[in-house]
């Protein structure tokens, strides 16, 4: 899912048969991002810095690397703006059928992601 962290709109969404890794649907998606367009992503998506130079990713930890307190910033600085996606993820999991396991046919999920999409930007206040 793309959205704009200022409107709250859900741009773009993209799905895959079953599970399926998020970066690897995004790169099966094939959604083009725009160079001038900064992406900010959770850490499921290390490899989106190769591919878009204005991508933002965590920085990871390991056992022999720990963070140093300005990347443990960098980290905090990202989520609280990442928060507002995660804001639109929680509201449109208030529909059940994107919290639980999907049981009817998958090739109306889509069609039903969007219908639901739709209604959430329709709700949106116009600012």
């Amino acid at each position: 899912m793309i959205a704009d962290p200022r409107t709250r709109q859900i741009l773009a969404t993209a799905f895959g048969p079953g599970r399926q890794h998020d970066f690897a649907l995004y790169q099966a998606s094939r959604t083009p991002l725009l160079p001038r367009l900064e992406g900010w992503a959770d850490s499921g998506y290390q490899g989106l810095q190769k591919q878009h130079a204005q991508s933002r990713t965590p920085q990871k930890r390991s056992k022999h690397h720990p963070l140093t307190a300005a990347q443990k910033a960098a980290n905090r600085a990202l989520a609280r703006a990442r928060i507002v996606i995660e804001h639109i993820l929680r509201a449109l999991k208030v529909f059940r059928i994107l919290s639980e396991r999907y049981r009817n046919r998958r090739k109306r999920f889509g069609l039903r992601f969007n219908l639901i999409a739709a209604l959430y930007n329709y709700e949106l206040p116009l600012n």
